[in-house]
């Protein structure tokens, strides 16, 4: 239980903290932006679905490795249950 509660309070702490960089990119971006450079503006574009896309390969990743895995085990129950009979 106390594990638990200290990982919930270091999330909210780590939430807290990215919520303070938005501003910072934005007014960033914003002065660049009006200072004609749109590179650094595309470039963090890239790096939002770049890190929006990598959770969902893993989980992706992952779910395939389980899949493949199962379907082994499931062939070997198989086959075991061919040779009893």
């Amino acid at each position: 239980m106390k594990k638990i509660f200290i990982t919930l309070t270091l999330m909210v702490f780590a939430c807290a903290t990215s919520f303070a960089q938005c501003a910072m990119c934005r007014a960033t971006i914003e002065n660049n932006v009006s200072n004609g450079d749109v590179g650094i503006g595309a470039s963090l574009n890239f790096g939002i679905l770049y890190l929006f896309v990598m959770p969902y390969l893993a989980i992706g990743v992952v779910s395939y490795l389980w899949y493949r895995n199962s379907k082994a085990n499931a062939k070997q129950i198989e086959r075991k249950r061919n040779i009893a009979w």
